[in-house]
């Protein structure tokens, strides 16, 4: 079997010739076996990390469930924004800070945050200025020069989908599992309930003809993320069930009506949301089910639970076992995951959230041969 096909085949509950082995790079190690400043990646798209993650999946040859590496985004639903122009305002040889403006009355508007590009890690958004030592309003700045242009839309589905071929599947976002992002929303949700529910409204239906526009291209993804990181850590599962829950239940139905799978990535605490989704949603796979002390989760307990109805995805620990673990202690921990999961299929070796940028590699490699060989049905 091809990775495509391997994947295909456990997210329709079949039995595949092995595990399935979908570590999770995230966008760190890609970007590091560019070799390239992230900030290349990231700010000047060059390569931009969709390119790189494909990249990284060919040079460790694990079957990728690309969940969201890529934008695809729909000018007629308001998702490109044409109105903001992003600037450098600050350099150094470690970090480049951006801040947008626009231009209102023929005066410049900037945005009261700023974006951290770093050398060595994924930037930062959503900076006050003053936090990194900057004026509110730039006293210099230059534009950005030299950002390298992609198609976008349809077009660049079709060339992600060409890009990985058939080392895996292509997801697209469409949903959400999160209303509530940061302490600071907590807070305002407890006193303006309803700010957040006329917001879960809105999204509702903004998903629905989202999910209608991606299932009218020629070129369709191979399944739709609806999931959000961190989903039962600004929220009670009671604030998940009244904010996010009509989400993902409808956006599962409509993936269900179309026969695309559904997936949700949710790190943290996640052995509530497993349940609800498995007997309340028709969601396909759910991940990364990350053990303590990140999560909660028991991988062998949640296949004996809900493996009948969801594929599990997880759950190799990313802050012990991957980055400082030993290649033995990386074969030993795989090994238990696929005794513990993998039985019956709809079970995809990988870990318990993304592995960090110095995750050595002969670990990534030890754990995609161990789901070849110990991992045969």
């Amino acid at each position: 079997m091809t990775s495509r096909e391997r994947l295909q085949c456990v997210l329709k509950g079949g039995i595949p010739d092995h595990v399935p082995v979908a570590p999770d790079t995230s966008n760190m190690i890609p970007a590091r076996l560019t070799g390239k400043p992230f900030w290349d990646l990231y700010l000047y798209q060059d390569p931009p990390i969709w390119k790189a993650y494909i990249d990284c999946v060919k040079h460790f040859g694990f079957d990728s469930l690309m969940d969201g590496y890529v934008q695809i985004l729909f000018d007629e639903l308001g998702e490109i924004d044409h109105e903001w122009t992003e600037a450098i305002v600050y350099r150094s040889p470690d970090r480049i800070i951006t801040q947008k403006y626009r231009t209102v009355g023929g005066k410049k508007e900037w945005a009261g945050w700023v974006t951290v590009y770093y050398r060595d890690n994924p930037p930062t958004e959503g900076l006050s200025p003053n936090a990194v030592g900057l004026p509110m309003t730039p006293d210099k700045w230059e534009p950005v020069i030299g950002r390298r242009e992609w198609p976008q839309g349809e077009e660049l589905l079709k060339l992600v989908k060409s890009e990985l071929g058939d080392h895996g599947l292509v997801g697209v976002w469409c949903g959400t599992s999160k209303l509530i992002n940061s302490e600071a929303e907590i807070y305002d949700y407890f006193d303006n309930p309803h700010i957040y529910i006329e917001k879960r409204d809105r999204l509702l239906d903004h998903y629905k003809r989202r999910f209608e526009k991606l299932m009218s291209l020629e070129c369709k993804p191979d399944f739709i993320c609806t999931g959000g990181s961190g989903t039962l850590i600004h929220q009670t599962p009671e604030m998940f069930r009244l904010l996010a829950l009509p989400i993902v239940k409808e956006i599962t139905a409509l993936g269900k009506k179309y026969n695309i799978p559904t997936h949700i990535h949710s790190c943290g605490p996640e052995k509530e949301l497993v349940k609800i989704a498995a007997e309340e949603t028709d969601l396909t796979v759910i991940d990364p089910l990350e053990a303590p002390p990140m999560g909660d989760c028991d991988l062998r307990e949640l296949k004996r639970l809900y493996g009948s109805r969801l594929v599990l995805k997880g759950n190799l620990h990313t802050t012990n076992v991957m980055p400082r673990g030993s290649v033995r202690d990386v074969i030993d921990a795989c090994k238990r995951a696929i005794d513990d999961a993998a039985e019956g299929g709809r079970f995809i070796l990988s870990t318990g959230d993304q592995c960090g940028r110095d995750t050595p590699d002969e670990n990534l490699f030890a754990m995609i041969e161990t789901a070849r060989t110990h991992g045969k049905y």
